[in-house]
């Protein structure tokens, strides 16, 4: 199982951060796109190699993210429209089995899903640094889309007038 770290409500246009591998290590690198009309965070490995970009899908009944590989979509993360006392979400992956997200609200806790297997996890509850987010990832799966999906998750949830 790999395990990153990503710290929480850093990620907003114009800001770039790392995501740590479990040593602490730098392992990626998330840039946030300023001066364009949709949001856009580009996820590369330290060499500056793509892993995923994700990007705001505009005028979207619901709130979703596009995941793009080489210009591609790969994935795209929507919110659930009625989804009371839990985040849920969907995620739908070309030419692959889609995902499904479910949190805790207030814990910031998200488990991955496809169909009844945990694929990976999402959670704070890992770090004792209150904006923190720990992201395991089971073996075979493709990291670049779960890092896109918490990537997403973070700017999804959160108030945009709280990362001013």
């Amino acid at each position: 199982m790999a395990r990153y770290r990503m710290k929480q409500h850093l990620i907003s246009i114009g800001e770039d951060f790392t995501i740590e591998d479990e040593q602490g290590r730098p392992a990626f690198r998330v840039d946030g796109k300023v001066l364009r009309i949709r949001e856009t965070f580009e996820i590369t490995r330290m060499d500056g190699s793509e892993v995923v970009t994700v990007r705001e899908k505009k005028l979207a009944l619901r709130d979703s993210m596009k995941l793009l590989r080489g210009g591609e979509t790969v994935a795209t993360v929507k919110k659930a429209l009625i989804a009371p006392f839990r985040d849920r979400f969907s995620v739908e992956v070309e030419g692959g089995e889609d995902l499904e997200v479910q949190g805790e609200i207030l814990d910031h806790d998200y488990e991955i899903r496809r169909g009844d297997r945990t694929v990976a996890r999402v959670s704070k509850a890992w770090f004792a640094l209150r904006d923190t987010y720990g992201i395991d990832i089971q073996p075979g799966e493709d990291e670049g889309i779960i890092l896109g999906i918490a990537v997403a998750l973070d700017e999804m949830v959160h108030d945009p007038d709280e990362r001013k």
